[in-house]
């Protein structure tokens, strides 16, 4: 989708990495930024739907007030950049509602750490976006705010359950943001809508803030991340982000690592187009062997590889995101099941479905998640980086979405490759390689060890030189882009 005015469109599209530059450098001012990104809220956020609270006084205020701080503090790394926050974690004063009823005009009274340390770096939330009830879905809607639109084909979904910030990003009303990951939500509406994720190791981002809170079982397999147009934005919000905090159970201090590309050519890679469960389509099939080819030649080490254990990860990532999820949903719900939406109804259905989750069950189901981390991390040793697809599908037409098989887009089918690596707690950020026959982005998705972030994205940052947004933009139409 496309400004009417050419200025505020420039300023739209360009990086919070060249945003931030510009500022320190005063080329231009974070009143005209801030600007530019409300005036592009107010003209494609009521067809494309990626907000749910908007906050423009406060942003406008926090943009005069980083205009002053501009030769006062240049070493803020993100002062003056609009960005945007799932509205799952705690923003002070916005609203952060998860998408529910139950919730309708929470607030919360404190940012979350991640917020507050992109405040200190200068950052301004210029509002929350748009999910999926209590977060369970692939595809963005629910009963108080409706369906989030993917900008490229209104039509299509923008993915879930990160969609109203993929969205966001994608049409340029933000310029960056965060979401969250418990089984691909982060990289799922990052691939729908041609846009850069990372889904980091559980506890290198506080998860402090998040509702539903990442404890217990989720500890292991949800965690907080970066969105943005391009993997050097990952990088920085990364770094700004990242640190122990006490309220996460996962958190620990570990320090962040740099890898340089120069340096990531020395990991093996290795890539596979199929995971055996759900065959990709020919289209995703190919960006994978596009993004392969382009290590090659940029002096990387690839071989076919897919590892063994993947298959049981699923089935215990589904014990662990369907059925305990479950347990936690169905007392909250309960004598208010008018109030929730059609897809949390869908999902507590699929959730009775299958047999009582036993206490026996769970324990054996989080000792033998260990066994078989164990087990493809051992692997991970001959290749520390892996490619494969982020789901086996672009981005589909809302209404195929759902969970079960009378969905086109099933769910526990479709979104495999990316279940995986949530109940094996490894990071994976995700790149726009390819465009399908239909106009709409396919990603690739980068898979690295725990707590190697910064493996990850130096691959990715060559994936993203070759491929990424500009190159996605240059082989679709505005007509594509608006999908009007």
């Amino acid at each position: 989708m496309h400004s009417s005015s050419s200025s505020s469109c420039s300023l739209t599209e360009l990086s919070a990495f060249e945003l931030a530059g510009l500022i320190r450098s005063k080329e231009i001012s974070p009143v005209e930024v801030m600007e530019a990104h409300l005036s592009r809220i107010e003209e494609l956020n009521p067809r494309v739907n990626a907000f749910v609270s908007v906050d423009r006084e406060r942003a406008r205020a926090e943009a005069r007030r980083a205009e002053a701080l501009v030769a006062r503090h240049p070493e803020k790394r993100l002062l003056g950049v609009p960005i945007s926050i799932k509205s799952c974690i705690d923003v002070a004063g916005l609203l952060s509602e998860a998408g529910s009823r139950l919730r309708t005009g929470y607030k919360a009274t404190q940012d979350a750490p991640l917020v507050a340390r992109l405040r200190q770096e200068g950052a301004i939330v210029v509002g929350t976006t748009n999910t999926p009830e209590f977060l369970m879905s692939y595809h963005t809607e629910n009963s108080v705010y409706g369906r989030t639109n993917n900008p490229w084909n209104l039509a299509h979904s923008p993915g879930g359950s990160s969609g109203g910030e993929a969205a966001a990003i994608a049409s340029g009303m933000s310029a960056a943001g965060f979401g969250s990951d418990g089984g691909g939500s982060i990289r799922v509406p990052a691939h729908f809508c041609g846009i850069c994720g990372l889904k980091p190791t559980p506890g290198r981002i506080p998860a402090t803030g998040h509702y539903p809170p990442c404890g217990g079982p989720f500890s292991l397999i949800g965690v907080v991340g970066p969105m943005a147009r391009t993997v050097q934005d990952l990088k920085l919000l990364l770094d700004v982000t990242a640190g122990y905090d006490p309220g996460d159970p996962a958190c620990v201090p570990v320090p962040l690592e740099v890898t340089t590309e120069r340096k990531a050519v020395e990991l093996a890679v290795g890539y596979y187009e199929d995971d055996g469960q759900t065959p990709a389509t020919e289209e995703t099939r190919a960006a994978v062997r596009s993004a392969a080819t382009a290590l090659v030649d940029s002096g990387f080490s690839v071989e076919g590889f897919r590892p063994d254990g993947l298959d049981r990860a699923r089935e215990l990532w589904t014990t662990i995101f369907v059925e305990t999820s479950a347990l936690v949903l169905n007392p909250l719900v309960k004598d208010r099941e008018d109030e929730i939406s059609a897809g949390t109804k869908e999902f507590l259905a699929l959730a009775s479905s299958r047999p009582a989750l036993s206490a026996e069950r769970l324990l054996s189901t989080l000792i033998e998640r260990d066994r078989v981390r164990s087990h493809v991390l051992e692997q991970m040793e001959r290749f520390p980086i892996l490619l494969s697809p982020v789901c086996s599908v672009p981005a589909f037409p809302h209404a195929e979405a759902g969970w079960g098989e009378r969905h086109a887009a099933n769910y526990l089918a479709t979104m495999t490759y990316c279940q995986y690596f949530n109940l094996l707690g490894n990071p994976a950020a995700v790149v726009p390689v390819g465009v399908s026959a239909a106009g709409l982005p396919i990603g690739v998705q980068i898979i690295g060890r725990p707590y190697k972030e910064d493996e990850v994205l130096a691959v990715a940052s060559a994936l993203d030189r070759r491929f990424g947004r500009k190159h996605l933009l240059s082989r679709l139409t505005p007509a594509d882009f608006q999908g009007e």
